[in-house]
């Protein structure tokens, strides 16, 4: 299930991410398609200090309604602005949520998160 429109999250070392890395380059060296989104974090308690609930639902909004701004996105979710733009800046460092001038964008219709217990 991967793509444009997936994003796999892992938990893991830069070990795991350089492994995904050299699969993704032999499958690239035989000719294979090769388009896939990773993110990883080194635990599972950073994995959710980022992808809180609130911050899950913001990406969930944004991404079924156009929202021109982060003052438009904290008035629809009824929250407060300096909050949601906390939000909005940590998402999109991950590169979960894009920005332009006009437009806060979730390019991703999902996110894939695994971890091993």
């Amino acid at each position: 299930m991967s793509g444009n429109d997936n994003i796999q999250v892992h938990v893991g070392t830069p070990e795991d991410m350089g492994r995904r890395f050299i699969d993704a380059w032999k499958r690239a060296e035989c000719d294979e398609a090769v388009s896939e989104t990773n993110l990883t974090f080194r635990d599972l308690e950073t994995l959710l200090a980022a992808l809180t609930p609130k911050r899950l639902h913001l990406l969930r909004h944004v991404r079924h309604h156009q929202i021109p701004s982060i003052k438009a996105l904290a008035a629809e979710l009824h929250r407060n602005y300096k909050n949601v733009h906390t939000d909005v800046e940590a998402l999109t460092r991950l590169g979960l949520l894009t920005r332009t001038p006009d437009r806060v964008v979730a390019p991703y219709a999902e996110v894939d998160a695994r971890f091993v217990l």
